[in-house]
């Protein structure tokens, strides 16, 4: 790591979610929130989420974020240090408009914090990805595969653009091929692109767990797919879209593309694959992909990411939990991480900062505490 550190030295919320108003100054220690179930710490980090382009950690649309029940819109501001630069950055949303980014006092398009942030997160929805549907865990690829090439995000939307409006010619039982040409083209382009990140993703991973001295366990991981689902190269992509057409008609949606692929993990030493291992053992397998893809991050990007591990003590035993902070402290990230009560992170004592959020009337309230 030569370009310096990654943090938010400074966090401004405004009628945002639970919080009427709330400012916090950071020095770039981990920060260990705790308080009880509904006072508003996750909705700290989600604010934090939005220095990443995408929608944030719940997913959510900018008018859910407005404190309720006045809807006047929210704002989070804060200043964000990246690789020895300082930069100022404001998200609002107005009266249940859309979200918008000021950055250095310029609007400016969300694909923009790419180039200057990096934020991983954990959150306990998350908990079921091993076992749930294979969009939960395409998600999760994909969030990991923009943290290393932020332009996935565009190869993504460009494919999903082009596959929405071939899906309505095949509802609308088109035949004519011209009309499928050109849209073919792009989601063979696009869904090329996407495929060759995922797996450089991947790849970027499995080489930072290797030799890692972790207390978490390792995971194998591949991208699977239906026999079929998924030709790797443009033109095989292109001609597989094309053979296809009549059986998508049926069905009414593309049945092969990067949009069909999966992610298949195993717990390394025990060689079980992570759907059949315990709750404990899937939580572990996540915090160390976390983990294994901040790592990575450190090298390529100059620092650390910023992380957030939302509920994380949940199913991780006294152990496990003091060797997370050890590690999250060893790579020097602002690592923001929740819990229902202070002694979940005494193991982190002065190492972090340490924050108390609690609620009255529906208003959350942060107060920093002594470790």
């Amino acid at each position: 790591m030569t370009g310096g550190p990654l943090y938010i030295s400074r966090l401004s919320l405004s009628h945002f979610r639970s919080h009427r108003g709330a400012r916090l100054a950071l020095d770039g220690r981990p920060v260990a929130i705790h308080g009880p179930n509904g006072a508003g710490k996750t909705n700290v980090l989600e604010a934090v989420s939005l220095f990443s382009p995408g929608r944030g950690l719940r997913r959510a649309a900018a008018q859910d974020m407005a404190r309720r029940p006045e809807s006047l819109g929210w704002k989070v501001t804060g200043h964000l240090w990246s690789l020895n630069q300082l930069h100022e950055v404001a998200f609002w949303s107005e009266e249940g408009g859309p979200r918008q980014l000021r950055l250095d006092g310029k609007t400016a398009p969300q694909v923009v914090l790419g180039r200057i942030a990096r934020v991983l997160w954990l959150v306990p929805a998350m908990d079921r990805l091993w076992i749930e549907g294979a969009e939960g865990r395409r998600r999760f690829l994909d969030r990991m595969t923009m943290s290393f090439a932020p332009d996935h995000a565009e190869a993504a939307l460009a494919y999903d653009k082009a596959m929405r409006e071939r899906n309505r010619l095949l509802k609308d039982q088109v035949r004519d091929a011209h009309w499928y040409h050109a849209l073919e083209w792009q989601m063979a382009e696009a869904g090329a692109a996407i495929h060759a990140n995922r797996q450089a993703a991947l790849s970027r991973i499995a080489e930072a767990q290797r030799g890692a001295e972790t207390a978490f366990p390792a995971a194998e991981l591949e991208l699977t797919a239906s026999e079929g689902a998924m030709p790797e190269a443009l033109a095989d992509l292109r001609d597989a879209l094309a053979e296809s057409r009549f059986r998508d008609m049926a069905a009414g949606r593309a049945l092969v593309g990067p949009h069909r692929a999966d992610l298949h993990a195993v717990y390394a030493a025990k060689g079980v694959p992570a759907r059949d291992c315990s709750t404990g053992e899937q939580k572990a397998l996540l915090v160390s992909l976390i983990l294994a893809n901040a790592r990575a991050l450190a090298r390529d990007f100059g620092a650390p990411p910023i992380v957030l591990l939302d509920e994380v003590a949940a199913h991780l035993d006294a152990d496990r939990r003091a060797a997370l902070y050890d590690e999250v402290c060893a790579l020097g990230a602002q690592a923001w991480m929740t819990g229902t009560g202070p002694e979940l992170f005494a193991d982190l004592g002065a190492r972090a900062q340490h924050l108390r959020v609690s609620e009255d009337s529906g208003t959350s309230r942060i107060e920093e505490q002594d470790p």
